[in-house]
């Protein structure tokens, strides 16, 4: 076991999943002995309330750990051993735009999927090559644990602009399901291994070894779900029907168990339908989480005991998800997780050039991906060779500042049903996002 302090830095760190990382990664001290934290953010209001909060948990846990905050990119990531990263390019509010313009034109919105998350993707992948190229500058031995949005199109940045970067990317939403499931339906997670496939956010569970068993209980968990019904037992409304619909996708194609944000790609009719479109999901975390952290935050500074009393920050799954691939990494542990890795080959019969999540091993080394022996079937398969066309479509056109690729992304794009309607929403997205967006030409 590795016993060096080291240090990290989060990039990003005004986001408010920052101190559930922080939180998980006190748990695991003995495995990931970290003496100093660096926190970074363009914004030096939000890292400024990340930092007041991180010094506070640390302080109560009794941790003596260096943290300093930073606007400074050099500051940040000079010599650090590890680097989060988590940045969200132009904030809410223009998540909030991704989501309510192409609701506008009758089509989903959404942060990650569809037109929204191809307007998040053109706006975060300059800034976050910008990122893995003054990380490599600072830190060329440091690894990069990425959990920027969306994560296939920003992989493929990366893939095509830094092909030897030292970048795990990963997302948590794989194991939140299954996590889930085992919990509706009375079974030990911890037991489980899950078979998974996909892109980010557009995949499938197509078997779960449970060692308790002994056996594939997939069956079984399909069955329950069709019977039963999959509903959540906390969470607010929002993700309730997520699951409620996760369950009916089961019930139309019960031979495997979808990602629930595939609603979002076999059920755009009804979402658009019951959208609300003055009030999307990005009004729910500014009013929920995002105003959490500013009472925490005041709470501290105003020294509020009996208020603090209230504020948690608990250990959530995003965070402990990316400290035990960190952990893994560094004791060279070649744990089991779903990561974002180039294809060659890890689905048979899938370009090999596709950006796909699946399951990896991860140690001292980085990522070895695991091949899947079969193919995937049809259905999947047709889904997601659109799905990757358009992307790479999408990442095609920032490198080309092309405005034709942008145009054939969109109209590819599953959630559009025309290219008439693909170049109405393609303009108003250029025009919501000139201060981020190449000029496409």
């Amino acid at each position: 076991m590795k016993k060096e302090p080291i240090s990290i830095c989060i990039a990003g760190a005004g986001s408010t999943y920052t101190p559930g990382i922080i939180q998980a990664m006190l748990n695991v001290k003995d495995m990931f002995p970290v003496a100093e934290i660096r926190l970074y953010d363009i914004s030096e209001a939000k890292n400024h309330r990340t930092f007041v909060i991180v010094d506070y948990l640390l302080r109560k846990a009794g941790k003596s750990i260096r943290i300093l905050e930073t606007t400074d990119p050099k500051i940040a990531f000079e010599n650090v051993d590890y680097i989060f990263s988590q940045i969200r390019v132009g904030g809410l509010e223009m998540r909030e735009k991704d989501e309510k313009i192409p609701l506008e034109f009758g089509l989903v919105g959404q942060e990650t999927c569809g037109v929204g998350g191809f307007a998040y993707g053109m706006r975060t992948m300059p800034q976050f090559l910008e990122l893995v190229g003054q990380c490599l500058t600072y830190a060329p031995n440091a690894w990069i644990l990425n959990y920027t949005n969306p994560e296939t199109i920003i992989s493929e940045a990366v893939r095509r602009a830094y092909p030897k970067a030292k970048i795990i990317n990963a997302c948590d939403m794989a194991i939140s399901i299954s996590k889930t499931l085992a919990d509706i339906y009375g079974y030990d997670h911890d037991a489980w291994i899950p078979d998974y496939y996909g892109l980010n956010h557009f995949g499938w569970f197509t078997g779960i070894y449970d060692k308790e068993h002994d056996r594939d209980i997939l069956p079984d968990v399909l069955k329950r779900a069709q019977e039963e019904g999959v509903w959540l037992k906390e969470g607010d409304d929002s993700w309730k029907e997520t699951y409620v619909n996760l369950g009916r996708m089961i019930s139309y194609f019960p031979d495997s168990i979808p990602n629930n944000y595939l609603e979002y790609y076999l059920m755009g009719d009804e979402k658009v339908a019951k959208a609300d479109k003055t009030y999307t999901r990005a009004n729910y975390v500014m009013d929920g989480r995002n105003q959490y952290m500013d009472h925490f935050y005041q709470a501290i500074l105003d020294g509020d005991s009996d208020n603090l009393k209230t504020y948690t920050m608990e250990n959530e799954i995003h965070g402990q998800y990316i400290i035990d691939i960190a952990v893994s990494l560094h004791q060279d542990l070649n744990k089991r997780f779903n990561l974002i890795v180039p294809n060659h080959g890890a689905i048979e019969n899938l370009r090999a050039d596709a950006v796909v999540e699946v399951p990896a091993y991860v140690g001292a080394k980085g990522v070895e991906a695991i091949r899947r022996g079969a193919p995937i079937c049809d259905f999947h398969k047709g889904l997601m060779e659109a799905q990757v066309a358009s992307e790479k479509l999408w990442v095609d056109a920032f490198f080309e500042q092309s405005y034709l690729k942008a145009l054939q992304a969109i109209t590819l794009n599953q959630t559009v049903p025309s290219m008439l309607v693909a170049k109405k929403v393609l303009d108003a997205l250029i025009e919501a996002n000139r201060d981020y967006w190449p000029e496409l030409s």
